[in-house]
């Protein structure tokens, strides 16, 4: 028989439904794991409701995803809530979308990840919520990842009350009670993009209440009895007590071709965490940090652009060699030869940075040197200097000087930096370019140097 144009649309339509008629679901298995154990490779629905675990699901075949209204909640706080890997094989084409991952009410607080993600590839998280995934861990983990992309996905509640311990470090080589938490990371990998996520904290707020009633930056007990390094605080006190960031980008001279753009992000530690090369870091909204993007360990050609940065309480953006960084050097003894990692050939343009030292952290910096942009030397003697950096189009904007509501009056108030700009001099960082920039001064002017064309 000869199929018209209107019979070749009705077999068209039939096709479409018998396929969505075999839509496979998690409501015909006992479980969401049994669901994907039984669907190799195929997209499984996971309708609306809870779905109670004990133990973290596991998808470990390639182009296997989950999809659908469902809130997959972990009862146990020892597990992850759902891991993708595969043994000593990369996982590829898994889909995550428009699911919640969620921990049970008394089971919030953990050690472990949200999602982890290990030695996956064209992986895509689309749409995902992860809420209540109170942990020092990464609530959404990448690691030895490549071409995978987070997208359109929300963090909310993620950081927890916990030790800091780094006694096993010689630099450091002490432990501190501190906020902890980190929202979206990617460490060991290539080729990611984390877009237009929402990353925020609704229930721990840094503040002096806080730091009292949890005793925070209190050095204590760790692994290892205390031995302190070169990079130790001095005395039984470390200020840095609220660690982790928003997002993460890292292991240096590995994390490569990175893009971070489009992000809100309200109360973290560290808005963006750079360390890795090829990195462009755009569009990002950063709201009430202690430092607003960070960019170290030897990270090059970076782009930072057209970011809007607020309510940051010591700094904006802070660009260094870090204690990672090192010349190329050939092999000895027992390590082989390495190329150099250097913080440099990066551009910082058209980045809006306002509000600055009106954030919940000011009491803990207020007598530190605030810096809203800060370009320093390496965290150690041996580290190479950074250079040719360019700084165009941005503004550090004096908030206080349009005035603010004190007790209800609107009232001018003096900078709460010292310096809109900082080169550090010791040494100095080469070839920095700076134009068309619009910088009000601090409480001791522009810059601690004059600042070089």
């Amino acid at each position: 028989m000869k199929l018209t144009p209107r019979l070749l649309i009705a077999t068209a339509y039939l096709t479409i439904a018998v396929g969505s008629s075999a839509q496979v679901s998690v409501a015909d298995y006992d479980s969401v794991q049994a669901a994907i154990n039984a669907n190799p490779g195929r997209m499984i629905h996971v309708p609306a409701g809870d779905h109670v675990v004990d133990r973290a699901l596991r998808i470990t075949e390639d182009n296997t995803g989950l999809y659908g209204e469902g809130r997959i909640v972990q009862s146990n706080p020892e597990e992850s809530i759902l891991e993708i890997y595969r043994d000593s094989a990369t996982v590829t084409g898994v889909r995550i979308r428009g699911l919640t991952f969620a921990r049970a009410k008394g089971a919030e607080e953990s050690h472990r990840h949200g999602i982890l993600a290990s030695e996956c590839a064209d992986l895509e998280l689309d749409g995902v919520r992860v809420v209540d995934n109170w942990s020092n861990a990464g609530t959404i983990q990448l690691q030895r990842c490549a071409t995978s992309r987070v997208h359109g996905c929300s963090v909310i509640n993620y950081k927890r009350i916990c030790v800091d311990d780094r006694t096993e470090s010689d630099l450091y080589g002490y432990a501190f009670r501190v906020i902890d938490g980190t929202g979206i990371v990617a460490t060991q990998s290539k080729g990611i993009m984390i877009q237009d996520n929402r990353v925020i904290e609704r229930r721990i707020f840094p503040t002096e209440e806080t730091k009292k009633a949890h005793q925070l930056g209190q050095l204590t007990d760790g692994k290892r009895p205390m031995k302190k390094g070169r990079l130790a605080p001095p005395g039984d006190y470390a200020n840095n007590w609220h660690q982790g960031s928003a997002i993460v980008v890292t292991s240096p001279e590995e994390t490569d071709h990175i893009m971070v753009t489009g992000n809100y992000i309200e109360n973290a530690g560290q808005g963006i965490d750079i360390h890795a090369d090829h990195v462009t870091c755009s569009h990002n909204i950063i709201k009430y940090a202690f430092i607003g993007i960070k960019c170290m360990h030897g990270s090059k050609n970076v782009i930072i652009s057209n970011n809007n940065i607020s309510h940051m309480d010591l700094w904006g953006l802070v660009m260094l060699p870090g204690t990672a960084s090192h010349p190329a050097e050939g092999a000895a003894q027992e390590r082989p030869a390495r190329g150099a990692n250097y913080t440099r050939g990066n551009i910082i343009a058209n980045n809006i940075f306002s509000d600055f030292g009106f954030g919940y952290e000011y009491f803990n910096w207020k007598d530190a040197t605030g810096r809203v942009i800060s370009l320093e030397s390496g965290q150690l003697a041996e580290n190479p200097i950074m250079t040719d950096v360019i700084i165009q189009g941005n503004i550090v904007y004096d908030s206080g000087r349009d005035q603010v509501l004190k007790d209800g009056v609107p009232t001018t108030l003096p900078p709460r930096y010292e310096y809109a700009v900082l080169i550090d001099q010791n040494p100095a960082p080469e070839g920095l370019h700076f134009s068309g920039n619009i910088f009000h001064p601090g409480s001791e002017g522009v810059s601690n140097v004059p600042l070089p064309e």
